[in-house]
Order: structure tokens, then C-alpha cells, then sequence
């Protein structure tokens, strides 16, 4: 094959690619509303103009990115969120708010477009009104309900007042005068694209940053984000826990192991001793068998008294080891909860996480007990031999 003709044929190569390519830009041609994320790449006196990744250039207004101090915000290179408009001339018109500092008529038409696109507008939060708070945006007065501004419930509502917020309209009617607003719509679909995405890559076993959101009896919700899971009390540390709030508190920064997801019943679940030292890896040095140790009763059941011997370790003095021979109905005929006590370790199952205890005291009144035994015993083995009986011994002493 020749240069020329390969030539030919690399640059039919590249030329294919080309209209590939945008032929993939022009690919899904973008509705009014729809959300992007573009880069800049140039800034004019009055326009921004915008790379969307699609066939013809995006153009936002300048004073959208300017700064309280009147410079602009953002420079060549940098990505920014905006909503498309319009398009014409192979021009797209884009947004980053809409309605702060229009005026009155042309507030109204821009707000109009916005229901209509869905794209949301900002306003300066006035003062509070029956059922929720009254807004300015682009010169006109709009409702938001309590129950839109926020995900939960604003204790404070005064802290809202002359905040500049986004908004999503929800009802635009009367030419205007009847618009209804909502910031917790906003919220949700930001929520939901975070959730998306956690979609993809959370999995079990992964370590997350987490926030204390609320307690309960039964344990605690942590916030990933988009995302409440629950945090079992059994899975809060490895020695017993009560009740959470021994542990955590509301607002508290935790870092938690994922254990299990449902995305379908919208549930996840998480552990705080899983990022803790289990106590039960060095149980076996720290509590040889046949060592005497110091614990505290944690607990009485019908079947023996727990003890614990070091923080996440419990081990189980047996009912028919506290009795010293007696027979007793329930521990607490010789145990109380919260009681200093002295063990013997008789057995160490750390796989089962299982330690057999005895009391101390009925543990060494055996250990004598069978020492006394062991001593007759050898007393009676070292006596002396051949003797024979009392009148071996007479004859023995006559024939003398």
C-alpha cells in the first residue's frame, strides 16, 4: 500500500471520528429545565460562554457569577451547575438562578418560564406568615409552606428571615399573583441524585462518615448523606450497652462500617464496634485458664451470673458453681448485681467468645479440700512395709 492512499484512508479514519463524535453531542438534545454541568471557556463583558459537551456553545449571563464584591466568580476551566433555557441561532441559554434582582414585568415573564421549565429561581425570604413565609422573587411576592422550606421541621424559623434561598415553583397562576414555592423539592432531587450514586458504589463492608441523627431504644439512626441507616444497639460497642445514649449523642461524628443493604425496602445498616478492637482477640493471654481474676457482676439469669472481666468480656459463673455444695434456686441468693467479686478461669472458647468462671473462694475451698486428700493420701502410700499384724509383732518380741 502506498503513503498516499494510507494517508487517504487515516484521514477518512479521522474524519469518521469526528462525526461520531458529535454525532454523540448532538445526541439527546436538552429539554427546557434540564440540568447540566458545563465548563467555561471564555468570559466576555456581558456573557459566559459554556462547553456542554453538545454541539453549539452555551451562553450565561455575566452578572448570574458575580460576587458580592461585583467580580466574577468563576474563571476558564470551571465547572458550574446550570439549567438550560432556550436555544436559538445554535445558541443555548443558560441559568444559574433566576429572579433575583429583576424587576417587577420581567420577573414575571422569567418566573412563567421557570414553572413551565422547572427551573429554580431564587428569593429573599421576607417574614413569616399564616402557614409558612412569604418570599420575594423577581419583584413578586410568592408563598412557601412551612412544611416546603426545609426536609425537617425549623425550629427556629426566624433564622430564615432575609435569607436568599433556591426555589422550585409548584404553582404559578392569576398571571402571577398566586405563586407557590417550595425549597424542600430542590433538596429531595439533590438528595435523590446523591442516593443514585450511592447506588453505584456502597457496598457492605465499606467504612463511611456518618452523623447521629436521632436515638432510640433499640439503637440509632446515622446520616450518610442522602442516605439514614440504622445502627442496632448491639452493634454500638463490644461490651453491653444499655441504652445508646451511654454511648453517643445527637449530632455526634461516627464512623461506621456498612453491614447490609436493601436498596428495594430502603434500608441500611451499620456497625460502630466493627471499627473498634474486638477484647475477645486477646482473651485467652489476658484471662489464661486456671488464673484467678477480679470482675464485677454484670447480670443474674436463672442459669448463673455473668461477670465482667475487662470492657466487651463477660464470663459465666455456672449456678451450680455458687451454691459450694449447696443447691440454690437463683443466683441472687449469693450474688448481687454491681458486686466485686474474685473468679477462677476454668475455660476460654474464643471462637464462641465463651469464658467458664467459678467463684474464687469455692474454687480454693476445693483446691485445699483436694490438697488434704492428696496429702492423706501420700501418708498412707509412704507407710512403712512388712510389719505384718499385732501378734506377728508379740511372736517377733517372745522369740527375742
Amino acid at each position: 500500500m502506498d503513503n498516499d492512499h494510507r494517508e487517504e484512508m487515516e484521514t477518512e479514519e479521522e474524519s469518521f471520528a469526528d462525526l461520531f463524535e458529535r454525532s454523540q453531542k448532538d445526541a439527546g438534545r436538552l429539554e427546557p429545565g434540564a440540568k447540566v454541568e458545563a465548563t467555561v471557556l471564555q468570559i466576555a463583558k456581558d456573557w459566559v460562554f459554556l462547553d456542554t459537551g453538545r454541539k453549539g456553545e452555551g451562553i450565561l449571563d455575566i452578572k448570574e457569577l458575580l460576587d458580592a464584591d461585583g467580580n466574577v466568580s468563576v474563571k476558564v476551566g470551571d465547572k458550574v451547575t446550570a439549567w438550560f433555557v432556550s436555544s436559538r441561532n445554535n445558541e443555548m441559554r443558560f441559568t444559574t438562578k433566576l429572579g433575583a434582582g429583576s424587576s417587577h414585568s420581567a420577573g414575571n415573564a422569567q418566573l412563567e418560564e421557570a414553572y413551565a421549565a422547572g427551573i429554580p429561581v431564587q428569593g429573599v425570604v421576607e417574614k413569616e406568615v399564616k402557614g409558612g413565609f412569604e418570599v420575594k422573587v423577581a419583584g413578586s411576592r410568592a408563598f412557601c409552606p412551612f412544611s416546603q422550606i426545609a426536609l425537617r421541621r425549623v425550629e427556629d424559623t426566624a433564622a430564615l428571615l432575609g435569607k436568599q434561598m433556591s426555589f422550585k415553583i409548584t404553582e404559578y397562576s392569576e398571571k402571577g399573583r398566586n405563586i407557590v414555592l417550595s425549597h424542600r423539592a430542590l433538596l429531595e432531587e439533590e438528595l435523590q441524585q446523591q442516593k443514585d450514586a450511592l447506588k453505584e458504589t456502597l457496598k457492605v463492608g465499606d467504612r463511611v462518615q456518618g452523623t447521629v441523627t436521632s436515638l432510640r431504644d433499640f439503637g440509632a439512626f446515622v446520616s450518610i448523606g442522602a442516605v439514614e441507616g440504622l445502627l442496632p444497639v448491639s452493634e454500638v460497642a463490644w461490651a453491653r450497652v444499655n441504652h445508646v445514649s451511654e454511648v453517643l449523642t445527637v449530632g455526634q461524628e461516627v464512623e461506621v462500617v456498612v453491614k447490609g443493604i436493601d436498596w428495594e425496602k430502603n434500608r441500611i445498616s451499620f456497625s460502630l464496634k466493627d471499627t473498634l478492637a474486638d477484647p475477645w482477640e486477646e482473651a485467652a493471654s489476658a484471662f489464661p485458664e486456671g488464673s484467678y481474676q477480679n470482675g464485677k457482676v454484670a447480670r443474674l439469669t436463672p442459669f448463673g451470673a455473668f461477670v465482667t472481666l475487662a470492657s466487651g468480656v463477660d464470663g459465666l459463673i455456672h449456678i451450680s458453681k455458687l451454691g459450694a455444695g449447696k443447691r440454690i434456686q437463683h443466683p441472687k441468693e449469693v450474688l448481687s448485681e454491681g458486686q466485686e467479686v474474685e473468679v477462677k478461669v476454668e475455660a476460654v472458647d474464643r471462637e464462641a467468645k465463651k469464658i467458664s468462671l467459678a467463684l474464687a473462694s469455692v474454687s480454693r475451698a476445693a483446691e485445699e479440700q483436694a490438697q488434704s486428700m492428696d496429702a492423706y493420701k501420700k501418708t498412707v502410700a509412704e507407710a512403712p512395709k512388712g510389719m505384718g499384724t499385732l501378734g506377728d509383732l508379740l511372736k517377733a518380741k517372745l522369740k527375742g
